[in-house]
């Protein structure tokens, strides 16, 4: 078989914890208060004119005890976390294995990183606070847990602090009773999703836990938070959407919508666009659902349904117009959103397990952008996917008349 010809390019490194967040405190004179950099260069072969044949997975890191559950991108770092209680560090360009931390700490079920700390939800309810420091060559210090001991002592002389979670049994509110699942930043705030149907709001600067909305009737799966507008995807079949109820830092969260899946099928990931207009969620039953948002978000239209893998949607994300998702039939969808719907314009394969979690780089890489994906088989993979535009129609046509192009591993 012929392949087309390989150009290589490269793309100066980004510091080691870049900000998703805008923080205060970020102008510290503190060294270890702002991210490390690099003089290192990302080095990526990609085919100069895209073809079917052409795309493969750059790369397959191995080295997790357990099932990957979730990544996270840090400038030149990648993190992927498992359900082996690991967090492994990867460094680019040549993806090595750079550090591991975090053992024996809980199953990790979600990571986010804001300035140079990262943020670890796991499955013993706790959220744990790591420091980046570049004084002591990057190591990843353990330096708080959520809730704070100083949250603690604060609440807990109090009985209307605590709540009852289950029969016969009470916690202080600022707890999560069970596996935390997800998080997010905005806006200075961390959220917590959990299996206990629990929203907590944390605020960064002081590690403070702000609320506790009684969010959903199951299991929280997803959140994702854009704008000042949060959205939470539950087992109970729905994603609900939650906003602030004024202007001051210190105003409590309300719900503005909510969105309706399909009945009994469980909503395991929401993601948003850029512009926070649309609202994408998938479900159990294998299918992508989309909403469109009013200007102020007060109301919501149902505008696309596709059955996007044979079975359960685990994870999805957004890279521009272009939407990813992962399924426990352990392939990767690529979409094309367009104003009316979605068009699949790739089918990624390789993972021996189920695909459990998706991050898409926000650098553009020769034309297109890099996609990792973590599985169940213990193992993440590396992509490249080219913005597609208008080639969404030019590839071989499935069972269901979507343009589809393959895009296999290696």
């Amino acid at each position: 078989m012929n392949h087309p010809p390989y150009t290589s390019i490269e793309l100066p490194s980004t510091p080691l914890l870049s900000a998703t967040t805008t923080t205060t405190g970020s102008s510290s004179s503190d060294p270890d208060e702002s991210p490390v950099t690099s003089n290192r260069f990302f080095h990526y072969n990609i085919p100069k004119t895209p073809s079917c044949s052409s795309y493969r997975s750059l790369s397959v890191l191995t080295g997790h005890d357990g099932s990957v559950s979730c990544l996270a991108i840090c400038g030149e770092f990648v993190l992927s976390a498992s359900h082996g209680k690991d967090i492994i560090v990867w460094q680019q360009p040549d993806l090595r294995q750079f550090t591991k931390f975090g053992q024996g700490d809980g199953s990790v079920k979600a990571v986010v990183t804001v300035g140079n700390k990262v943020f670890t939800a796991h499955q013993d309810s706790r959220i744990r606070v790591w420091k980046v420091s570049r004084s002591s060559e990057n190591i990843f210090k353990l330096v708080n847990t959520l809730p704070t001991t100083k949250d603690y002592l604060g609440k807990f002389m109090k009985q209307s602090n605590y709540v009852q979670t289950r029969r016969h049994h009470k916690r202080l509110w600022i707890e999560h009773a069970d596996s935390i699942s997800c998080l997010s930043v905005s806006n200075g705030l961390i959220y917590s999703g959990s299996w206990d149907k629990t929203l907590k709001v944390w605020r960064i600067s002081d590690l403070k836990c702000l609320e506790s909305i009684k969010a959903h009737d199951d299991a929280i799966n997803s959140l994702i938070a854009s704008n000042g507008i949060v959205y939470s995807a539950s087992a109970d079949g729905k994603i609900k959407v939650w906003g602030r109820s004024g202007t001051e830092p210190e105003s409590s969260h309300s719900l503005k919508g909510i969105l309706e899946g399909h009945k009994d099928v469980s909503m395991n990931s929401v993601v948003v666009s850029d512009d926070g207009s649309v609202v994408y969620g998938g479900g159990s039953d294998g299918y992508v659902m989309g909403w469109l948002g009013s200007k102020d978000l007060d109301s919501w239209k149902f505008v696309c349904e596709v059955k996007a893998h044979k079975m359960a949607i685990l994870c999805m994300c957004i890279r521009g117009e272009i939407l990813c998702s992962g399924s426990t039939d352990q392939s990767i969808c690529i979409w094309k959103r367009e104003f009316n719907g979605l068009t699949k314009i790739g089918v990624v394969k390789g993972h021996g397990g189920p695909v459990k979690c998706l991050q898409a780089s926000p650098n553009s890489v020769g034309g297109g952008f890099l996609l990792y994906s973590g599985s169940l088989d213990k193992s993440i993979r590396v992509w490249w996917v080219p913005h597609y535009y208008d080639e969404a129609n030019t590839g071989d046509s499935d069972h269901e008349g979507q343009s589809t192009r393959m895009i296999k591993s290696v």
